[in-house]
């Protein structure tokens, strides 16, 4: 498949009559409140692992998958073969929260994957079929369990449409939950990244709990994301989650992390907490563990289950095609060891997108954690400091790893980053730019090889006795770092990257402040291969709009603008 097709042909003939019809219908009928059809206006007819072919003909490489719902892709073999067991059986298709063998199942798969501190004491409660719904139940859970109401929630977090889930994300439009800062590199609240500010965020917290003129009361919990992802693919350091873990167990405040997206191995671990080896009292699931098809729980610790009967229920919770589904999709990721391998494909990932867009200035950072990629654009006018360089943070540093340096083994931080050649894209893949078949030159482990991970038995930054994030050996050095001032984000050219890449055969999905950051979610499953042609096709469309943006500046005409498909079924 050719990385580039042509436009004019695609929009004649039979193919194209029925896209352009199928666009314009849904365009005059649906709702306003649509968002991804309005970015992404193809036609899916058929779909197989990576792959999905529109109704127009074209072929995409679906690097979206359902929003991180597809852990093994599009209509993966042992999906199908478990929905199609489920449905040649007889049984009953929607049972409320009746008991069923495949319900047995599913749970008994679901808990051996559980964090070991959660596991032996776990309860699970089917929700209506969505993420946000199983956020909606986890807050009411803790706020029954203490008898309080309030809530501590994180700057840039996502949890969801509904009223509760939406209170305590990052666009409230209301204050209803403590807003506290949470730890980034780029884009630091406290204009210092790294440990040091992670440090300072996870001291805010602690000191708002503490102050009895805070104005924050003791909250019923905390919630929060492991890794941000609408929030712009922000990895929460382990040792900021390990003090957020001991702050909250200290003061009998249970502690939500809300996995519904970085679930199920996407970075690198089954859960993300297991990263840190945290044990949350309540873990918010849903999109992958459905197999791909609708379905949420949340589980969590035994003594917290002191609800009554019908405080929280769904007609559809009973949903037994997800469970067969989300049933093969957990043992299949387990068995086959995809969580460590989406670990040490996303470190390769992130370091050749280092390599190839560092030396673009309108590329902040490319951060991410697993196969959860974020590459965030930048306006290049009206800073001083260069994006990626010498002493930039921005470059060599997933952003789970700030906080210890045993796992870095990106870039060496030289300044020495080889900028993204064109015309080596346009022809093909550079030698052995983006050969995933091999670990990274030089033998050193991937970022998140898991033979990396520390140790139990090692004493974590924020244990007693430990040195504190600042006095840590190679810890970034707060009294002579120079000022952070990063870039203005660009949703303009992040736009323009998203429709340059669908241009190409790929799908990706915007999110983060101002949606600026280009988000990679691919399947568990894709293979190296694949890998190498969606980093051959994101790195063209970056640098096409890199090139336009030199030659025609924020406000001169771009040949980019133009729809990415053609006909009227685009708004």
């Amino acid at each position: 498949m050719a990385v580039t097709e042509s436009l004019a042909e695609e929009a004649h003939g039979p193919a194209g009559a029925v896209h352009e019809g199928i666009l314009r219908r849904q365009s005059a009928r649906e709702s306003s409140a649509r968002t991804y059809a309005r970015t992404l206006p193809i036609v899916p007819v058929r779909a197989r692992g990576l792959t999905i072919e529109g109704a127009d003909g074209r072929r995409y490489l679906d690097c979206l998958s359902g929003a991180g719902t597809l852990a093994l892709g599009h209509n993966h073999p042992v999906v199908l073969a478990a929905v199609r067991q489920v449905l040649d059986s007889g049984a009953p298709l929607s049972v409320l929260d009746l008991a069923t063998p495949v319900k047995d199942a599913f749970i008994t798969e679901l808990f051996r994957t559980l964090p070991p501190g959660l596991a032996g004491r776990a309860r699970v409660q089917f929700c209506g079929p969505a993420g946000t719904d199983a956020v909606e139940a986890a807050l009411k859970l803790v706020r029954t369990a203490t008898g309080r109401s309030g809530v501590l929630a994180f700057t840039g977090a996502y949890h969801g449409m509904t009223a509760g889930a939406l209170a305590v994300s990052g666009g409230a439009p209301e204050v209803q939950a403590a807003r506290l800062p949470y730890p980034q590199d780029y884009r630091c609240p406290f204009g210092v990244g790294g440990p040091r500010g992670a440090e300072l965020a996870a001291r805010w917290t602690e000191s708002l709990l503490d102050d009895p003129k805070s104005g924050v009361p003791l909250p019923a919990g905390m919630i929060l994301e492991p890794v941000q992802g609408e929030g712009g693919v922000l990895p929460a350091p382990d040792d900021w989650l390990r003090r957020m873990r001991r702050l909250t167990a200290d003061r009998a405040i249970p502690l939500i992390a809300d996995e519904v997206q970085t679930g199920v191995g996407r970075t690198g671990a089954f859960w993300a907490v297991d990263h840190s080896g945290i044990t949350p009292d309540v873990l918010v699931l849903s999109k992958a563990i459905g197999g791909s098809l609708p379905l949420a729980v949340i589980v969590y610790r035994d003594d917290l289950d002191v609800w009554q009967p019908g405080a929280h229920a769904g007609t559809f919770r009973g949903n037994q095609l997800a469970m067969a589904a989300g049933t093969a999709t957990l043992a299949y990721v387990r068995e086959n060891g995809l969580a460590e391998r989406a670990g040490r494909l996303g470190a390769r990932v992130m370091e050749q997108l280092r390599a190839d867009l560092g030396g673009l200035a309108c590329v902040g950072e490319v951060r991410g954690r697993g196969l959860m990629i974020g590459v965030e654009l930048v306006e290049p006018e009206g800073t001083e400091e260069p994006a990626f360089g010498a002493g930039s943070a921005a470059v060599g540093r997933g952003g789970a790893e700030f906080l210890d340096h045993r796992f870095a083994t990106g870039p060496s931080g030289d300044g020495a980053h080889g900028a993204y050649d064109p015309s080596a894209a346009a022809s093909g893949r550079k030698p052995g730019a983006h050969d995933f078949g091999a670990a990274p030159s030089g033998g050193g482990r991937g970022f998140y090889d898991s033979g990396a991970v520390p140790s139990g038995g090692e004493r974590g930054a924020h244990e007693p006795g430990a040195a504190s994030f600042e006095t840590r050996p190679g810890a970034y050095d707060f009294a002579t770092a120079p000022a952070r001032t990063p870039r203005p984000a660009a949703p303009r050219l992040a736009a323009a990257v998203q429709r340059e890449c669908l241009r190409r055969g790929l799908i990706v999905e915007l999110g983060g402040r101002h949606s600026s950051v280009v988000r990679l979610l691919p399947p568990l499953t894709i293979s190296d291969e694949q890998t190498a042609a969606v980093l051959d096709r994101l790195t063209d469309a970056v640098a096409a709009v890199a090139r336009d943006e030199e030659r025609h500046g924020p406000h001169g005409a771009r040949g980019h603008d133009s729809d990415p498909c053609p006909g009227p079924g685009t708004d």
